[in-house]
């Protein structure tokens, strides 16, 4: 499915066996893959805040599953995320798979 992260294991030739969140291993096209990154959430419900503070104003929850694109790291395991309906902000990094 496009959009979803995978993990590169090795890379050959034009193409790359990857790991899916949930283990399985497959071969693609390395023109299938992009350097944009995403994680998906990987908790019943991932709290998505106005910054990287436990105490931050709640924005959003994203439940199991949900794919979400990584926009960078922040500092004290938080990772700044943004929802495909524009909305974002931090959530930490223990929610997701993918980094």
């Amino acid at each position: 499915l496009a959009g979803t992260p995978v993990e590169l294991v090795v890379s050959l030739e034009g193409w790359s066996k990857v790991r899916d969140s949930k283990g399985d291993l497959a071969w693609i096209e390395k023109g299938h893959l992009t350097e944009k990154r995403n994680v998906i959430v990987r908790v019943e419900r991932a709290q998505v805040r106005a910054a990287a503070d436990d105490k931050a104003a709640l924005v959003f929850e994203a439940e199991r599953d949900v794919v979400l694109e990584l926009s960078e790291a922040a500092p004290g395991g938080w990772v700044k995320v943004k929802h495909r309906d524009g909305s974002g902000g931090f959530l930490k990094a223990t929610q997701v798979w993918g980094l």
